[in-house]
């Protein structure tokens, strides 16, 4: 009986030290990587979280960053999109707004333009004029619904995203645009839908890349993208921000990307 009690306890030992062995090396293996994805940044200060939908497995550079709150800028045409579909202050992602005829920033902004044309281009006019037609309250509401951000709207209904009163983490976003995959928002799935396929920046054979970018315009300061990458195996959400520009961040999250084997090394 002392034999078979020895016995059981060396065993439970040996198990004890294998788990713990395991253990060590996962946890090896992830600050290996994390590592690796804080020299992609080159010394940018900025925050990445990547998350694998299907697992949970999540990897952070600058976790303290992550969770600090930072002005969307143009990433909130995605909520915005969802908004303006949901409550008909466009018809669908086809129906044109009229240019107003004032020369912005940028020459793909001077036109015409759909929900989708500013989604790709981020004419951010049609965004702000669309913020206008959906009012202060319906926009509030459904805010509120999403649990985005801090949910302050104050600054003004056509540019409190645009460095001023609403304000979100990396960790918020990645946590918005799960809920925008998995279509489990409190909006019509066909809306959900429509504003994920308006996201795509990339559609190759082995992956798609659904993201936005956003960048602070009066100081490119800061710099946004996030999204998420669909595979064969696996859905991958991220939000990266940066003391940058948006193609920055953008640029950063795809290396973060490739580096973690999302891409094969072909693909990029």
């Amino acid at each position: 009986m002392r034999v078979l009690k020895t016995f059981t306890i060396l065993v439970m030992l040996s198990l004890a030290a294998v788990f713990s062995m395991n253990t060590v090396t996962n946890a090896a293996q992830i600050n290996i990587n994390e590592d690796k994805l804080e020299k992609i940044f080159k010394g940018v200060e900025g925050t990445t979280v990547i998350k694998n939908v299907k697992t949970g497995k999540t990897y952070i550079v600058n976790e303290k960053r992550s969770k600090e709150r930072f002005t969307p800028e143009s990433t909130f045409k995605v909520p915005n999109a969802v908004i303006g579909l949901t409550v008909k202050a466009v018809k669908n992602e086809y129906e044109v707004k009229r240019w107003d005829g004032i020369i912005r920033e940028f020459e793909a902004w001077n036109t015409d333009h759909s929900l989708a044309s500013a989604m790709r281009e981020s004419a951010i006019w049609f965004y702000q004029d669309m913020a206008r037609d959906i009012g202060v309250k319906q926009m509030q509401s459904n805010i509120d619904k999403m649990n985005y951000g801090n949910q302050d709207i104050s600054g003004g209904i056509d540019t409190f995203w645009l460095d001023s009163s609403l304000k979100i983490s990396a960790h918020e976003q990645v946590s918005f645009i799960e809920k925008l995959v998995k279509e489990e928002l409190p909006f019509d799935k066909q809306v959900l839908k429509t504003v994920k396929r308006l996201m795509i920046n990339d559609d190759q054979d082995s992956y798609v890349i659904h993201g936005k970018t956003g960048t602070r315009l009066s100081d490119l300061g800061l710099g946004w993208y996030v999204g998420y990458v669909e595979t064969s195996k696996d859905v991958w959400v991220f939000a990266t921000n940066v003391d940058g520009s948006g193609t920055v961040a953008k640029n950063i999250t795809r290396d973060c990307l490739h580096e973690l084997k999302i891409f094969n090394n072909q693909d990029k």
